[in-house]
């Protein structure tokens, strides 16, 4: 993930930042709980197509 792009990059719901999640491949978004698939290369900025996040993977 270029980290200019990730600069630029905010979370649709919440308009907040992101953290790259380079094990998983995912843009993470903490205070909207999603975490958005990075695929090939390519964030995919939907929320119909993020993942949830747990409260352990937050770390609560």
């Amino acid at each position: 993930m270029d980290s200019k792009l990730l600069e630029l990059l905010v979370c649709p719901v919440t308009k907040g930042p992101l953290t790259y999640d380079r094990d998983r491949q995912e843009l993470v978004s903490r205070s909207a709980r999603l975490a958005y698939p990075v695929r090939d290369g390519i964030p995919v900025m939907l929320e119909n197509e993020a993942r949830t996040l747990t409260d352990e993977e937050l770390g609560l």
